[in-house]
C-alpha cells in the first residue's frame, strides 16, 4: 500500500477495513484544525470507529475514525469522532482524569530525562557506575499509589541495567534499588527514589548469534513447499479459506483484530480480539511493588508490533499484511509485515480402522494461522489464531523475549523469586490477558449457557454409581456473569442461538473452552487488583455495546480502578436472547526457572471455541484424502 490512497482505493474500502494512511492523515487533520489544542497537541490514537452493526448489515455503514489527542501542556484529553466522507469531526469532547498511553516517543525520551538527572547520576557514582550512557532505562507505567507529587501528571516509574556495550544483554546486570520517576508531558524527573543499592552482577549472559560459535551440527533445513500454491484467497483485508470467512484489522492499541468470522455463510463472531492484559509481580520490595504493566492499554500492542521475517518469524508459502498508524503528530507511518498468514499441517483430522474388515480412512488436519508479534520492553507477545476445517477456532498467546530481573539486597533470599544467573533475580509474575470475543452464533440473538459435568450419588437410577451427567445453567443477567472455571466438574460455557436448531431440534452453539485460567494471586485490597477486575474472574458476559471494548477500561493508564467490565456488568442488563459479547481472561503463572534465562523459551496460553450442535454431523467429512506424494491415502 502506498502512503498515499488513491481516490477509487478510498470510496473501495470495507467498512472494516483498518484506516488507510489517506485516512489517518485526514482525520488527524479534520482535529487539528477544527480543535486546535496548541503547541503541545499530541495525538494518542487515530484509529477506525467501527460501524452500527445495523448500518453493516444494510450495507449503509460508512467510514469514521476515533481520535485520542491530548494537551502536553496542561495534560487535558480529548475525544473525536471524525466523518471521513467529510472530513468533519462530528463529536468532540472533554475525558476529565484521564491519562493518555505511554506513547512511543516516551520510550527513548524517559532514560535520556533519567540519565542527564544530577540526583540519578549522583545515585550511579554511589554504585560504581561513572558512565551513565551505559545505563538502560526502562520506562514502565507507574500505576496509581496517592503520591502528592504524582497527582495529575501523567508519570513513568523507571527500573535500570547496565550494558557493557551497546548491544549487551543489559537484564544480565541489573542496578538494584534505583527508580527515576519521570513527568511524560514534560520529561523532568520529578524525584530519585534509591532504596539501597546491592552489588551489580557481572556475568555477560548475552543470546544473540553473535555471541555464539557453538552451535548444534546435527540440524537439517525443514523447508515447507506448497508447488500448487496456497489454499486462502486473500482480496483487501478478506480472506478466504476453506470454508471460513475472515476479515483482518489492526490498531494501534490491541494490534491484530478479527471481524465478520463465519462458516459455510453462517456467522459466528462479529469481532475477536485480545482486549487488555495485566502483569503483576509478586515481590513486595523497593520499587517493585510498582511492577504490573496492562501491555495492551497502557503502551499499545499495535504500535509495539514487529515487522516479521520470512523463514524466521514465519515459514512457508506466506501472505503478509502491513499495519498503518499515526505517530503523536497525526502523521501515518507503515508497520511492514505487522500480521502473517499461512496455512499449516496439523497432524490427523480424524481416523479410523474398520476391524472388520481392515480398511483404514484418514484424514490430515491443516489450518489457518494469522499472527502477530508484540515487543513490550523485555517480553515478546505472539498473538495467533488458529482455524481448523472442523469449524473450530484457537486462539494461542505465546510469550518469550526476557525475564524481568533484579538484584538481591544484602541479606535478602529469593522468597519472591528465582535466582537464574548469579546475582540475578527474577520475580514471580503472571500474565494474564483477556480476550474480547463479540458473539453471533448464527446472528445476534444469544444465550450464554454454563455446563459443569456432575456425578451422579448411588440410587435406582444409578445403582452402580458410574453415572455422570450434565448440568446446564442458563445465565440470564450480567450480575449472574462474573464466571470461574472449575476443575471438578470440567466447566465450560456454551454461546447457543435462540433463533436456530440443528437437524435435532438442538440450539446451534459453540462452546468456550478455558483451557489455561489461571487464579489472580494479587490481593482483593491491593491496588493492582482493583485496576485489572477482569482478572478476577475467568469469564464475564455483557451485552453488546459498542463502547465497551477493553475490559479494564478506555484510559487504564493510573486509573483508580473499578472501570471496565466491573463497572459495566454492575448495571445488570439482561442476557438471554440478545446481542452478547463474552470477555474471557486466562493467562501463565510465572515462577521464573533458570532455563528462561537469558532468553526465555515460547511459552503458550489460549483458550478454543468449539461447535457443539452447530453441524448436524462432522462438518469434516468432505475434507479430501492427502495429495502428498508420500500419502497412504491419495490412492
Amino acid at each position: 500500500m502506498p502512503d498515499s490512497d488513491t481516490a477509487a482505493a478510498r470510496i473501495a474500502a470495507h467498512p472494516l477495513d483498518p484506516l488507510s494512511a489517506d485516512e489517518l492523515r485526514r482525520a488527524a487533520a479534520a482535529v487539528r484544525a477544527a480543535h486546535d489544542l496548541g503547541d503541545g497537541m499530541t495525538f494518542e490514537t487515530v484509529v477506525l470507529r467501527e460501524p452500527d452493526k445495523a448500518a453493516l448489515a444494510d450495507g449503509k455503514a460508512g467510514r469514521e475514525a476515533f481520535v485520542c489527542a491530548f494537551d502536553r501542556t496542561t495534560g487535558n484529553v480529548h475525544e473525536a469522532h471524525v466523518d471521513l466522507a467529510t472530513d468533519t469531526v462530528t463529536d468532540w469532547r472533554a475525558v476529565p482524569g484521564a491519562r493518555p498511553r505511554i506513547l512511543f516517543d516516551d520510550v527513548l525520551a524517559v532514560g535520556e530525562a533519567a540519565r542527564a538527572d544530577a540526583r540519578f547520576v549522583e545515585a550511579l557514582k554511589k554504585r560504581g557506575i561513572d558512565d551513565p550512557s551505559k545505563v538502560q532505562v526502562d520506562p514502565w507505567s507507574a500505576g496509581n499509589y496517592g503520591l502528592e507529587d504524582e497527582e495529575g501528571k501523567r508519570i513513568s516509574h523507571t527500573f535500570c541495567w547496565l550494558r557493557s556495550e551497546e548491544t549487551d544483554n543489559g537484564y544480565a546486570h541489573p542496578i538494584e534499588g534505583l527508580n527515576a520517576v519521570v513527568d511524560l508531558n514534560t520529561y523532568e524527573v520529578l524525584r530519585v527514589d534509591d532504596y539501597g543499592s546491592a552489588p551489580v552482577p557481572t556475568a555477560d549472559r548475552n543470546y544473540h548469534k553473535k555471541y555464539r560459535d557453538d552451535f548444534r551440527a546435527d540440524v537439517k533445513a525443514l523447508e515447507v513447499v506448497q508447488p500448487e500454491g496456497v489454499s486462502f484467497k486473500v482480496d483487501g483485508h478478506h480472506i478466504g479459506w476453506q470454508k471460513w470467512s475472515i476479515r483482518v484489522g489492526f490498531n494501534a492499541r490491541e494490534g491484530l483484530t478479527l471481524h465478520a468470522i463465519g462458516y459455510d455463510g453462517r456467522p459466528v463472531l462479529h469481532r475477536a480480539a485480545l482486549s487488555e492484559m495485566v502483569v503483576p509481580y509478586g515481590h513486595p520490595g523497593g520499587g517493585h511493588f510498582r511492577k504490573n504493566a496492562f501491555d495492551v492499554g497502557e503502551y499499545g500492542l499495535g504500535v509495539l508490533t514487529n515487522s516479521l521475517t520470512l523463514g524466521c518469524d514465519c515459514l512457508g508459502a506466506i501472505h503478509y499484511f502491513d499495519g498503518w498508524m499515526a505517530d503523536s503528530a497525526g502523521e501515518p507511518y507503515r508497520i511492514e509485515n505487522a500480521i502473517c498468514l499461512h496455512e499449516e499441517d496439523d497432524g490427523i483430522l480424524w481416523k479410523h480402522t474398520d476391524l472388520m474388515t481392515g480398511e483404514v480412512d484418514v484424514r490430515r488436519s491443516r489450518r489457518l494461522v494469522i499472527s502477530s508479534i508484540a515487543t513490550v520492553g523485555n517480553y515478546e507477545y505472539g498473538a495467533y489464531w488458529y482455524f481448523y476445517q472442523d469449524g473450530s477456532i484457537e486462539l494461542q498467546m505465546k510469550a518469550t523475549g526476557i525475564v524481568n530481573t533484579a538484584a538481591l539486597m544484602s541479606g535478602e533470599e529469593p522468597r519472591f523469586g528465582t535466582m537464574v544467573s548469579p546475582g540475578v533475580y527474577a520475580h514471580n509474575h503472571q500474565h494474564i490477558f483477556n480476550a474480547r470475543l463479540d458473539m453471533a452464533v448464527d446472528g445476534t440473538k444469544n444465550r450464554v449457557v454454563e455446563v459443569d459435568t456432575v456425578p451422579l450419588p448411588p440410587g435406582p437410577d444409578n445403582p452402580y454409581a458410574n453415572a455422570f451427567a450434565a448440568q446446564e445453567t442458563v445465565i440470564g443477567s450480567e450480575a449472574e456473569a462474573r464466571r470461574d472455571a472449575k476443575f471438578e466438574t470440567a466447566r465450560y460455557w456454551k454461546v447457543a442461538s435462540t433463533e436456530h436448531t440443528n437437524g435435532m431440534g438442538q440450539p446451534t452453539a459453540y462452546k468456550l473452552m478455558p483451557t489455561h485460567p489461571v487464579p489472580f494471586m494479587a490481593h482483593p485490597d491491593s491496588m493492582v487488583s482493583k485496576r485489572a477486575g477482569f482478572a478476577r474472574h475467568q469469564l464475564w458476559v455483557t451485552a453488546f455495546d459498542p463502547e465497551e471494548l477493553h475490559a479494564a477500561g478506555r484510559y487504564p493508564n493510573q486509573s483508580a480502578g473499578g472501570d471496565g467490565l466491573p463497572a459495566w456488568t454492575a448495571a445488570d442488563r439482561p442476557l438471554d436472547g440478545t446481542d452478547l459479547v463474552l470477555w474471557h481472561s486466562f493467562g501463565l503463572h510465572h515462577l521464573p526457572r533458570p532455563e528462561d534465562f537469558p532468553v526465555q523459551p515460547v511459552v503458550t496460553a489460549g483458550f478454543a471455541l468449539h461447535p457443539v450442535g452447530f453441524f448436524d454431523e462432522n462438518p469434516a467429512l468432505d475434507v479430501p484424502p492427502a495429495s502428498s506424494t508420500h500419502s497412504c491415502c491419495a490412492e
